[in-house]
């Protein structure tokens, strides 16, 4: 008779609810994992890492081969083995999607607003619906056709969206701020015109409560080891990544009181910051199998959720 600890019971009942897919999790472990250390790893060990989540080595390979073609990875063969990446534009992507992630929301917001738009004969079909879509990914609400804003827009950002759609020259970029001179309806009412906040805080809330247990597990010193540690982190940092790129990151000022993404941060920063320790000792002990110079976390790790501090 198998007998199963807290912890493990907790994770597969977890993923067994809400299986990742393999594709998407492939991606969740370069960013949060496979990037400090080093960029890269070997098939053979993203299959291993990807195990116990239930993926098979074929559902691996094919995950790796289809993120390829879409010019995500790249791969390096040598023999037999194959050495997969992050290809140089999408590294820069992950760079400032997982910033994202692992940042606390700046608490002041100095009121200005950043909008984008075209005039509707300087773009063609594809690239109005290419911007549209890269745009509204990055948390812009539409106020008209072709006319979109953000009160607290990442700049950097919007300029690789715009340099790799090579549109620069064809689209207006500029600030505003209301108005003190002349009265009109606050900028603020765009809230409720361009976002929808009801899922994004349904949202919240589940993530809330399906990993405050994992929360307790931790906090109560329960033994749980590396692989376990792991396990949790990647379903943690998995679910928390998918939710946050539907957050459009508004200021505190003009969200609802008691925002539900406050609390979704705070717990997700705190189970990383008790997880990564024990999961960073599996994630080199299956790298290294492969790779015995596999490297360690790169320091920019540490700065994670604020700092992370080694036990």
């Amino acid at each position: 008779m198998t007998t199963y600890s807290a912890p493990q019971y907790w994770t597969e009942q977890l993923i067994a609810s809400s299986p990742p897919r393999a594709k998407s999790l492939v991606m969740t472990l370069f960013g949060d994992v496979i990037r400090p250390h080093g960029g890269a790893l070997w098939l053979g060990s993203l299959i291993r890492l990807l195990a116990p989540f239930g993926v098979n080595d074929r559902l691996v390979r094919t995950s790796v081969f289809r993120l390829a073609e879409e010019g995500w990875l790249s791969a390096q063969r040598e023999g037999r083995r194959s050495l997969y990446a992050l290809n140089s534009a999408a590294a820069r992507r992950f760079e400032l999607a997982y910033r994202r992630i692992y940042e606390p929301a700046s608490q002041e917001w100095d009121g200005i607003w950043t909008l984008v738009f075209a005039a509707s004969d300087t773009l063609g079909a594809r690239q109005r619906a290419d911007l549209r879509r890269e745009l509204l990914w990055e948390g812009f609400g539409s106020v008209a056709p072709m006319v979109f804003i953000h009160p607290r827009a990442n700049h950097d950002t919007v300029d690789d969206i715009l340099t790799r759609a090579r549109i620069k020259s064809k689209v207006f970029v500029c600030t505003a701020t209301q108005s003190k001179m002349l009265e009109g309806r606050p900028l603020g009412d765009l809230i409720g015109q361009c976002w929808q906040l009801d899922a994004v805080v349904d949202g919240y809330k589940a993530f809330a409560a399906r990993f405050a247990p994992a929360q307790m597990l931790l906090e109560q010193k329960t033994t749980i080891d590396p692989e376990q540690a792991f396990i949790i982190r990647t379903l943690l940092i998995h679910e928390y990544r998918r939710l946050h790129l539907h957050d459009p990151l508004l200021p505190r000022e003009l969200l609802p009181a008691n925002w539900a993404g406050a609390r979704a941060y705070e717990l997700c920063r705190s189970i990383y910051r008790l997880s990564f320790e024990r999961a960073e000792r599996y994630i080199l002990d299956t790298l290294r199998r492969e790779d015995e110079h596999a490297p360690e976390a790169a320091p920019y790790f540490y700065q994670r959720f604020g700092g992370l501090n080694l036990g």
